[in-house]
């Protein structure tokens, strides 16, 4: 499949889809869809965030219902609210020109609002399983006549606890007459045994993890100590010439630390985590979308679903400690053709997370580094593997263009941003190894061990040996205000 038009559609689909300017199908839109327009059946797709799978299930759900009908004909399940306004919302632009309109119910919302657009006999509903399974408790909702469940994100809605719901509400769907399509990013063993439990025969598609990544996102990494990491984040947000994106955390109580960091140095900063109610997501997304806000800081949970046209910038703060998540997060840049950034600030204690997404996106991350914040030892890693072990050069190279375009203009605040390159070592990879010398892959070593050789550090451009530094690592503490924000 070349073109959507390859696909027998009727002509108002194809005419969404021409205004949408949808033009070459993505590698998971490509390979689903002559299967789901086809013969009715079960399936399976593997494909993560961003590459174009609500479209892949869409289309062919739009073909399926029956406009004269007021059963409610298609369910589609989210992890999010965010994700569920979004699904909803492109089914509407899909199906505007077939009269076709899907209801979105989710929690933190009025439950009477969402009544009376169930009593609108929407023929497909978008929602969350904890909402669904409100509406069907109550009657408000009935699945007698689904013919369609999909079950979108579904390692996400297991991971965030909705299993229950998840069986809940496929023990409610008439399996005789009703097909169920599910996607995920993972086939872990939950997710393996509810479609060996609920899907009969299903075709599947599977896009490798090299695929889901678009060729459009320019991947970076930076060295870094943990204390370091807000330093270096400004010169980064400083470097560009426009700066607007999403940075990660791990945990909310690192987010909003860190957006009050943010806020105090004078860029405008909101944030989305678990606590923040429906109103003020909405408000904050809003403003985000209008560009009154240039950054979002985020926890994974938060920004799944989040839709924005153009974003530029996706920076981890911290690693995720799951490489999927890595594919995620970084599926917010590059979509539609746009290019894209993604820049992960790792310390010593992350290396091994960044092992793991690599293995598994099976491609190496280019390392950049900060003048004035360079490792102060070589690395390699990952530790007791026979891969080559890739060294810092004992020199800068020659300056290289940032990976931003150019510098922001100075702040209204009086403080000047002064512009700082960053210099690439083409093949500088960060070891296993602690700031003080400590070697992780060998716990019990002596200090007598240690090597000798000395490094400058950043204390002054005093020369440090390592046999004059603790024998153990250093656990850093309070890295930003609140700490490490660790689980």
């Amino acid at each position: 499949m070349q073109s959507f038009s390859d696909l027998s559609l009727s002509p108002e689909i194809q005419r969404a889809i021409q205004e949408l300017g949808f033009e070459t199908p993505s590698p998971i839109q490509a390979q689903t869809l002559p299967i789901l327009t086809g013969e009715k059946t079960d399936f399976l797709g593997l494909a993560g965030t961003g590459t174009g799978k609500t479209a892949a299930f869409s289309i062919p759900l739009l073909e399926r219902i029956d406009a004269t009908s007021k059963k409610v004909q298609a369910l589609v399940l989210c992890p999010t609210r965010e994700l569920a306004l979004q699904v909803s919302g492109q089914i509407n632009l899909l199906g505007k020109y077939k009269g076709l309109r899907s209801a979105a119910v989710y929690g933190g919302s009025s439950f009477g609002d969402q009544v009376f657009a169930l009593k609108q006999n929407p023929t497909i509903v978008v929602g969350t399983p904890g909402r669904v399974i409100d509406h069907l408790d109550r009657g408000t909702l009935a699945l007698d006549g689904v013919r369609t469940l999909i079950l979108d994100e579904a390692d996400e809605m297991i991971s965030m606890g909705f299993k229950d719901e998840l069986e809940a509400i496929l023990g409610r769907v008439p399996r005789e007459e009703a097909n169920t399509w599910l996607f995920s990013a993972t086939m872990s063993r939950e997710v393996r045994r509810v479609a060996d439990t609920y899907l009969r025969a299903p075709k599947q598609v599977q896009i490798n993890k090299k695929e889901m990544l678009s060729e459009n996102v320019e991947q970076l990494y930076y060295v870094t100590q943990e204390s370091n990491k807000p330093e270096i984040l400004c010169k980064l947000i400083d470097a560009a010439e426009d700066f607007y994106g999403i940075i990660f955390c791990q945990t909310k109580a690192l987010v909003m630390d860190l957006t009050d960091y943010l806020n105090g140095r004078g860029y405008k900063v909101d944030c989305l985590h678990g606590d923040k109610d429906q109103r003020g997501r909405e408000r904050t997304m809003q403003a985000f979308r209008d560009r009154k806000v240039q950054m979002l800081v985020c926890t994974d949970v938060a920004a799944r679903g989040l839709d924005i046209d153009e974003l530029p910038h996706v920076i981890n703060y911290e690693l995720p400690r799951t490489p999927e998540d890595y594919i995620h997060r970084i599926g917010r840049t590059g979509r539609a053709g746009k290019p894209g950034t993604a820049i992960s600030l790792v310390s010593a204690s992350e290396v091994p997370y960044l092992v793991d997404i690599e293995k598994l996106i099976r491609l190496q991350v280019e390392q950049v580094i900060v003048p004035g914040f360079e490792p102060e030892y070589d690395y390699c890693y990952p530790p007791g593997d026979k891969r080559t072990h890739h060294r810092r050069p004992s020199a800068p190279p020659s300056a290289a263009s940032a990976p931003f375009a150019s510098a922001r203009s100075d702040r209204a605040t009086g403080r000047g941003a002064q512009r700082e390159g960053s210099s690439r070592s083409g093949n500088g990879r960060m070891a296993h190894v602690a700031a003080d010398g400590f070697d992780f892959s060998k716990p019990y070593e002596s200090r007598d061990t240690l090597p000798v050789t000395a490094a400058t550090g950043s204390n002054g451009g005093k020369s440090l040996a390592h046999s004059e530094q603790p024998h153990k690592p250093r656990r850093p503490v309070a890295a930003l205000l609140g700490g490490l924000g660790r689980k």
